[in-house]
């Protein structure tokens, strides 16, 4: 069974082909105009003739991305920390957090944009509050499933509730933090790229307006390749991370991975 499903691995590069493959053919069937829908080959042609400037692009959306990403970690790990030391603050504060989540993050865009400019630091921001809440979440709610009578063996030999959440709630709440750091890798280029559609002269969402409005849909698409492809890199960066830092959950990944 365990053969089967590493061979199974195929299977989704085999879908994505047979949809691209649909696509392609649907196009030149019903001879659809590029302008309303470019065929595949369409677009990979446009990101080859139009590579230099979509990786400059590129690397100003993956520079925010990367920025607000790490912010959102250290944050996240902040106030794990004074949750953990302090139950008083995290009641005043929890619904606070989860009523954040509770905005238009495109009105939030605007504003920052209006506050701030049309710099760096809007698109941080905005990836900051994306990234942010699934990041703490899972670290809070990793920590809260921590033994408790590992925590009273603490506590017995003398240990402070910092020595606590650093020697045992944060070692055995790793593999809940990774998972929040992994749905957040997920959400952070495109928090970047919305950022950039509320005002930027750099990024990929930059680079998607002016194309939109010159109806040069083989480049937005184009664009779209790209968001995905940097959104994957940021998991697997994220699984390499996770292999290297929790070397007693390796065991555990690699059967999440095969199942």
């Amino acid at each position: 069974m365990r053969n089967w499903s590493n061979t199974a691995n195929i299977w989704p590069a085999a879908g994505l082909l047979l949809f691209l493959g649909i696509w392609e053919a649907g196009v030149r069937l019903f001879a659809l105009p590029g302008w309303l829908l470019p065929s595949p080959s369409a677009v990979f042609s446009s990101l080859l003739n139009n590579f230099s400037l979509i990786a400059a692009h590129s690397a100003y959306t993956l520079l925010e991305a990367g920025i607000g990403y790490t912010v959102s970690v250290v944050l996240a790990v902040f106030l794990a920390l004074i949750f953990a030391l302090s139950p008083l603050i995290k009641k005043i504060l929890y619904p606070l957090l989860i009523l954040s989540q509770t905005i238009p993050l495109i009105v939030l865009a605007v504003l920052f944009t209006i506050w701030f400019g049309w710099g760096l630091l809007p698109k941080i921001l905005v990836v900051v509050l994306v990234c942010f809440f699934p990041i703490a979440l899972s670290l809070m709610n990793a920590i809260s499933n921590v033994d408790l009578d590992l925590i009273s063996l603490f506590k017995s030999m003398g240990a402070g509730p910092l020595a606590i959440f650093r020697m045992v709630e944060l070692p055995l709440a790793m593999p809940g933090l990774f998972s929040g750091l992994r749905i957040a890798a997920t959400y952070s280029i495109m928090a970047a790229v919305i950022g950039e559609w509320m005002g930027a002269q750099h990024g990929l969402g930059y680079y998607m307006i002016l194309q939109q409005k010159s109806f040069a849909i083989d480049r937005v698409l184009a664009a779209v390749l790209v968001i995905c492809l940097l959104s994957l890199l940021m998991v697997k960066l994220v699984d390499m991370l996770e292999y290297l830092c929790i070397p007693w959950n390796r065991e555990q990944v690699r059967a999440d991975y095969q199942a």
